[in-house]
């Protein structure tokens, strides 16, 4: 066939010839008997460090003996320079690491190793991509932590198709599975991600592994993030950040600080958020910018935020606050390269958007958490008590929070809000009263 039938594309048919069936990981071995679940044995399965504090923190203490962790994240993000580091890491508290560099040869593995201080006892490299070299150099070596980097490039001669394949793929995890479990090895494998930032390949892949673990970060920006989307081990709410430096990844201790640090306090357009990414309190600053537009459609353009949130609250800000901006161009983004998703931004970005409007800087002491309804009122939010100590820490004196938060840290003042207009009245004094309309003047605009 030359032509697709599913996707109607041309000439995208792969011949993939079929093989015999064969055990996969999750089928038992010959001998294999049923045994009660209140005797197996758990000694020596429990997770062992990296020596990568953000790491272990992501993975709830570390590697596990016979596991297997998919590692994901775009091009140049520094997901090899990454294992390396907690490869090195490991080798140096007694673990013997083999590194398989799949796609980089032995003298460019040894320069970033040499970049970053990893070259160390105990760290075994080879560069191979088919797969039974590969089981050939894990009999040589037996190591505690194997690194695959990566899993698209491994390819098994026996199948007939090219690396990166469907085919491949899955079958080429599922045996490097199998392997780890008998072997008692815990497996990392690094995974490229497509366009839309998906792990590339079967989607088996996500299945049959133990862990998937997403590192994130803008090209143009030293911080990294590191979370978990699927942890057989512990739970899947912990961030980890690092920065790219010169020598590697370093980890942050105190991310808020570094958010805010080029902060300009009494500009107009800017709210600070305290934003949760797992159990991490994070202050992030939420800008926004809105201008008269010189196109028969107005912009909107979002950085770090869901397009769709910003424009529900522009519409609440219209319909519930007076506020309309359906003639302007708007701008919001999270500084620092940050992406926050969750509800309680909504109350910032909101204020941010009346602030930048009215041209109004909102109290420079003052942080907003709260979801926003479609009828303008404002919700509580999870976590709220953590939030505000965060920004108590960072020397904040009180918060916009919604009516029913709880009580905050001693002599944290907290302006409580029912809705958005209300929010918008008291801390810019703008906005008219709820359900009248009219279009809201830029105090910027020329004329």
């Amino acid at each position: 066939m030359g032509r697709c039938a599913g996707c109607g594309a041309w000439n995208s048919l792969v011949e993939e010839p079929e093989e015999p069936p064969r055990a996969g990981p999750g089928s038992p071995r010959p001998g294999a008997a049923p045994v009660p679940l209140a005797e197996v044995g758990v000694a020596g399965w429990g997770p062992r460090a990296t020596g990568v504090g953000e790491l272990d923190r992501v993975l709830a203490g570390g590697l596990v003996p016979g596991s297997v962790t998919v590692v994901g994240g775009e091009p140049g993000v520094g997901k090899s320079t990454l294992l390396l580091q907690a490869a090195a890491s490991m080798a140096l508290k007694g673990c013997r690491a083999l590194l398989v560099s799949a796609e980089e040869s032995p003298p460019q593995v040894r320069l970033r190793a040499q970049r970053v201080g990893a070259l160390v006892p105990g760290l075994w490299l080879v560069s191979e991509t088919l797969l039974p070299a590969l089981l050939s150099a894990w009999d040589q070596v037996r190591p505690d932590v194997m690194v695959v980097d990566s899993i698209q490039t491994v390819a098994d001669p026996d199948l007939g198709s090219a690396p990166g394949t469907l085919v491949q793929v899955r079958e080429c995890a599922a045996r490097l599975v199998q392997e780890a479990k008998a072997r008692g090895t815990a497996v990392v494998l690094v995974g490229h991600v497509t366009k839309d930032g998906s792990l590339a390949g079967p989607r088996v892949l996500e299945h049959v592994v133990d862990t998937v673990v997403s590192f994130e970060g803008e090209r143009h920006h030293a911080l990294r993030l590191l979370r978990a989307t699927k942890h057989r081990f512990g739970p899947t709410g912990d961030l980890g950040l690092f920065e790219m430096t010169g020598t590697g990844l370093v980890g942050v201790p105190d991310p808020s600080g570094l958010l805010l640090a080029d902060r300009r306090p009494g500009l107009a357009g800017t709210a600070v958020l305290p934003a949760l990414e797992g159990t991490r309190a994070l202050m992030v600053e939420v800008q926004a910018l809105v201008t008269p537009t010189r196109a028969g459609v107005p912009r909107r353009f979002a950085q770090g935020l869901d397009g769709g949130r910003l424009a529900l609250l522009l519409a609440v800000l219209a319909r519930r606050t007076g506020l309309s901006l359906a003639g302007c161009d708007v701008f919001a983004s999270v500084v620092g390269g940050v992406r926050v998703g969750e509800p309680a931004a909504d109350l910032a970005l909101a204020l941010a958007l009346a602030s930048a409007a009215a041209d109004i800087p909102l109290p420079a002491h003052l942080v907003a958490c709260g979801e926003v309804g479609l009828g303008g009122e404002v919700r509580q939010v999870a976590q709220v008590k953590r939030r505000l100590a965060e920004a108590e820490r960072l020397g904040f004196a009180g918060a916009v929070v919604p009516s029913s938060c709880p009580d905050g840290p001693a002599g944290f003042e907290l302006v409580r809000v029912g809705s958005l207009g209300e929010a918008v009245r008291t801390l810019l004094g703008a906005g008219p009263d709820p359900g009248e309309r009219r279009d809201l003047r830029l105090a910027a605009a020329p004329g």
